[in-house]
């Protein structure tokens, strides 16, 4: 098969390792381990207590059940056995259209979005067409597009809910207009869901809560600033999680003993990790508001609560790679090009750094803009 280049990931393969003011990552600020294993209160003493008893096998094939009670809590209607971890929400996102797209099948992907939902079904021999997604009505697709892309053998809608890049969510009332063009004809609905909006929670929902044929993927890498244990998973009905045992197989035996227990120990204490993350939203994005206020070369649609985002930059769209490529060498300061996801002039910018990386950050970008 043929695939195209991961833009966004080979960008930062190249780049991310040179870079002293990191503002391109769109995990909210990751966690150390120490400050992992104290969300328990004991220094982590009960974690290592368990971890010191454990036979490094390879231990539970599909995540423990401990790992699937705490993952089933975050949805309404989804069984524990209708979960399946995987490495990372990249292997639930590869594992769930491993399983279900064939040569010759009919996709629509919202575009752009994260590269895996569209690129992977081309990969595989899928007619694949964009649902473009529009600054103009930021970031909002039209689902009046939707009715006329959509087919009677439309096998599958690729979301990215909230959108990498730009931190847009689709709330629960657009969504359920989805779920009804997609079950007139019986396609799935596959939605990353790894970026969880921290205010406003209220307007999300997750796709496996409003349509049977609904598929979401997720994992610890971003709203639950741990990517370092790479654990993900896919949430489905049993039907679809059955077919994806037996492809699962192929792809990934296991996630690792110690992987999976620090995971349910994130999830055990989720309520202090959304509090801790929901304040470093709500600050940086105060920060980035008032850069963008105060910066003329700059506008943004403002991301709702989310760790990503993808500012417009006055600069001639096709510099934008080469403009960060300079703003790395001469100020270390890392952004992700627009180009990488098909859109120049814009870059993505992760503001959920730490506060001083955030602020130092900008200020370095004010001067690279105004040297333009």
């Amino acid at each position: 098969m043929e695939i195209a280049g991961f833009g966004v990931e080979e960008w930062l393969n190249e780049w991310e390792t040179k870079a002293t003011v990191d503002i391109a990552q769109s995990t909210i600020a990751s966690m150390t381990m120490n400050e992992a294993l104290n969300l328990d209160g004991q220094g982590g003493a009960t974690f290592y207590e368990k971890l010191d008893a454990a036979k490094m096998n390879y231990g539970w094939i599909e995540g423990s059940p401990a790992f699937k009670r705490e993952v089933a809590k975050l949805y309404q209607h989804v069984d524990v056995d209708g979960i399946l971890q995987t490495n990372g929400a990249t292997g639930a996102n590869h594992l769930a259209l491993y399983a279900l797209i064939k040569p010759g099948d009919h996709v629509i992907a919202e575009y752009p979005s994260y590269q895996q939902l569209y690129d992977i079904p081309k990969s595989l021999g899928a007619e694949v067409d964009f649902w473009h997604i529009r600054e103009s009505a930021d970031w909002y697709p039209d689902i009046e597009e939707l009715k006329r892309l959509i087919r009677p053998d439309t096998t599958m809608i690729c979301l990215n809910n909230a959108n990498n890049p730009t931190g847009t969510i689709l709330d629960r009332a657009f969504l359920q207009q989805v779920v009804d063009l997609a079950s007139s004809v019986g396609a799935y609905v596959l939605v990353d869901e790894v970026y969880y909006p921290l205010t406003h929670s209220e307007q999300f929902a997750s796709i496996v809560d409003l349509y049977d044929k609904g598929i979401a993927t997720n994992s610890l890498s971003k709203t639950y600033s741990m990517p370092g244990i790479r654990v993900g998973w896919t949430a489905s009905n049993l039907s679809i999680a059955n077919r994806f045992r037996k492809y699962r197989d192929y792809t990934v035996i296991c996630c690792g003993v110690f992987n999976d227990m620090m995971a349910v120990h994130i999830l055990a204490h989720r309520d202090q990790v959304l509090a801790r993350n929901r304040r470093l939203v709500t600050e940086n994005l105060a920060i980035y508001k008032d850069w963008i206020a105060a910066e003329p070369k700059a506008s943004v649609v403002l991301p709702e609560g989310v760790s990503t985002s993808f500012p417009k930059l006055e600069i001639p769209a096709d510099q934008t790679e080469a403009f960060c490529i300079k703003i790395l060498q001469e100020k270390g300061v890392l952004l992700v090009p627009g180009n990488r996801f098909d859109m120049p002039g814009h870059v993505r910018l992760g503001y959920c750094a730490p506060k001083a990386t955030l602020e130092r950050g900008l200020s370095l970008l004010s001067d690279a803009l105004h040297d333009v």
